[in-house]
C-alpha cells in the first residue's frame, strides 16, 4: 500500500470520525437513559468522543503497518530515544511559552481569553473521565500523525520548514472550530512541526502534545483547588515578608 494511499485512508478515517459525532451519540442516549443517569446526554457525547477516537486510533495503525516505513523518520540523522523524550519535554515548555505569547496578543486585539472548546471537552470529561484519555493520549496520536507527518510531511520536500510548518498549523487550528483562537492553535501546530523537524522523530512531537493536552487538563480539573492553594498560601507569604 503506497504512502499516498495511507494518508488518504487516514484522512477520511479522521473526517469521519469528526463527522460521526453528529449522530452517534444518539442511541447512546436512549441506552443511558435507561440505565437511569442523571444526564444521559453528557454520558453518550463522552462515550461516543472516547469509543470514536480509539477506533480512530486503531484503524489508523491498521493502515500504517501495511507499510512499516510510513512512519520512518523524517530525514537523516533522527534523535535518539532520548532525544526524543527530551525533545518531547522541551517541546511541551516551548508550547506553554508559545501559547502565552499567543494569548497575549489575542488580548491585545480584543479577544476575550479562554477556550470554549477545552472547556466544553473538560466538563465531558468531568462527567465521564474516560475522555480524559481521549484527550491526553488519542487526540495527539491522530492530530500529530495527520497534520505533522502527513501534511507537514507532504509539503515540505516541495516548499521549505516555514511554508510547510505554517500551512499545517493553520489547518491544525482551523480543525478546532475556534476561529477566534486560531492563532493560538497555529502557534502550538508550529512548534509542534518544529519540534518533529528537529528530531526527525514524529513520536517527539505526540509527546510533546500529550504532555500539553496532559497539562491543560490537570490544570483545569484541579482549577478550584489551585486556585484555593494560591490564595491561602499567597496571603501567608504576603504576611510572612510584610
Amino acid at each position: 500500500m503506497s504512502h499516498q494511499k495511507i494518508a488518504f485512508s487516514i484522512l477520511i478515517t479522521y473526517v469521519l470520525m469528526q463527522l460521526s459525532g453528529a449522530v452517534g451519540p444518539i442511541p447512546l442516549v436512549f441506552l443511558f437513559d435507561r440505565l437511569g443517569y442523571a444526564d444521559p446526554e453528557m454520558q453518550a457525547v463522552g462515550w461516543w468522543i472516547f469509543s470514536s477516537m480509539l477506533a480512530a486510533v486503531v484503524i489508523f495503525f491498521y493502515f500504517i503497518r501495511k507499510d512499516k516505513t510510513f512512519l520512518k523518520p523524517l530525514g537523516p540523522k533522527p534523535s535518539s530515544t532520548a532525544g526524543v523524550i527530551g525533545w518531547g519535554i522541551v517541546g511541551f515548555f516551548m508550547v506553554l511559552f508559545g501559547q502565552a505569547l499567543a494569548a497575549g496578543i489575542e488580548q491585545l486585539i480584543g479577544i476575550e481569553p479562554g477556550s470554549e472548546n477545552t472547556a466544553l471537552f473538560i466538563k465531558i470529561a468531568k462527567s465521564v473521565p474516560v475522555v480524559v484519555f481521549a484527550i491526553a493520549i488519542f487526540a495527539p496520536i491522530l492530530e500529530e500523525i495527520l497534520f505533522r507527518r502527513i501534511l507537514f510531511g507532504m509539503l515540505l520536500p516541495k516548499t521549505n520548514f516555514f511554508i510547510a510548518a505554517l500551512i499545517s498549523s493553520v489547518m491544525f487550528g482551523i480543525i478546532h472550530f475556534e476561529m477566534s483562537h486560531i492563532l493560538l492553535y497555529s502557534v502550538s501546530g508550529f512548534i509542534f512541526a518544529f519540534i518533529y523537524y528537529k528530531t526527525k522523530r514524529i513520536a517527539a512531537s505526540i509527546l510533546a502534545h500529550m504532555l500539553l493536552n496532559g497539562f491543560v487538563v490537570l490544570v483545569q480539573f484541579f482549577a478550584e483547588d489551585l486556585q484555593k492553594f494560591a490564595e491561602r498560601y499567597g496571603q501567608v507569604f504576603i504576611t510572612f515578608f510584610n
